[in-house]
């Protein structure tokens, strides 16, 4: 057996132990049909020595379905993984890590978890969506306490592909509100270790081959900020030195991958400049990417049906993605 692929199946057999040792996590409602969950840390999350809050899961609206969860206080992370067989479909090799979004104070793990999940299964992606610790829990990385998730799942993810049938180098990531600034935080600067490695599965690059960013929050300066966001992530007085430095369109680098963008133009929440501020950094540093603006659809328009929302975006990211090799 080759090394490269020698050293893979050890890296996914340590995951798959870790993760299978790892302590039971708190659920208010059974999982969908299909999916399956794992903590991906070897044990408790890191730094949680002062973390008192206990996890729960609501439903996002009093309307909502019981597949239609969020998350807050997360004290387990975890992924919960769909593959293209169990939505009747055919593997294509290649996998997509999602991340919801949720202001920073919450996960929307049915909204933009599980739908999101189904559809990309469906499109023959192994699907995995990221249930994140949040930066105002007191741990103590605060504001990078999802940063450290989000590093971790992706390795994880890639550890996984072995197993799980994907190519490892074929990862793509997907972030939703504030789930997109996690995502471009992950993705758009050159990779900065936000934690000290744990076992096997850290000695995977932090490397996705693209990413999507969906009504990102990206600024944390200037008229177009998401307020809550900025505050959940760096408290409600922070200095322009750090607004600047958690602004995302100020980290676009030589290694970021081709990024694909959507929002739509009534977006009241997070306005549509934090999609047009990253687009410029990217073009500025000759990144491929591409750019959807929709008339409607507001914030969070996930996988609503029009004319509520902007439909096509799926298939408008599978095409882009399809040329880029994912």
């Amino acid at each position: 057996m080759p090394d490269f692929d020698r050293r893979t199946l050890m890296a996914g057999a340590l995951a798959g132990a870790a993760l299978s040792s790892a302590p039971a996590m708190a659920q208010s409602f059974p999982l969908p049909k299909g999916f399956t969950r794992f903590p991906i840390w070897p044990g408790k999350a890191p730094g949680g020595e002062k973390v008192t809050v206990q996890e729960v899961e609501t439903l996002r609206r009093p309307d909502s379905g019981p597949d239609d969860g969020v998350f807050a206080h997360i004290v387990t992370p975890t992924l919960t993984m769909l593959r293209p067989e169990a939505v009747g479909a055919k593997p294509s090799g290649a996998a997509m890590l999602l991340f919801p979004g949720g202001g920073y104070s919450r996960v929307a793990i049915g909204h933009e978890g599980y739908a999101i999940a189904r559809r990309f299964a469906q499109a023959g992606y192994v699907c995995f969506a990221l249930l994140y610790r949040l930066p105002a829990d007191n741990w103590a990385a605060g504001p990078e306490a999802p940063l450290q998730d989000a590093q971790r799942a992706l390795r994880v993810v890639r550890s996984l592909a072995a197993r799980e049938k994907f190519d490892a180098g074929r990862v793509g990531v997907m972030g939703f509100s504030a789930g997109g600034h996690l995502a471009a935080w992950l993705t758009s600067r050159a990779p900065v270790e936000s934690y000290r490695p744990t076992d096997a599965v850290d000695r995977e690059p932090i490397a996705a081959a693209l990413v999507a960013y969906l009504y990102p929050v990206i600024l944390m300066e200037g008229p177009f900020v998401h307020a809550g966001s900025r505050t959940q992530l760096l408290g409600p007085d922070p200095s322009a030195q750090r607004m600047r430095a958690y602004s995302l369109d100020q980290q676009v680098s030589d290694r970021t991958p081709p990024v694909f963008l959507a929002h739509a133009l009534d977006d009241n929440a997070v306005p549509p400049e934090n999609s047009l501020a990253m687009l410029a950094a990217l073009r500025a540093r000759g990144v491929a990417s591409e750019c959807h603006l929709f008339e409607s659809g507001g914030h969070g328009f996930g996988l609503v049906a029009p004319p509520a929302a902007p439909a096509p975006w799926p298939d408008l990211f599978v095409n882009f993605a399809k040329r880029h090799g994912l």
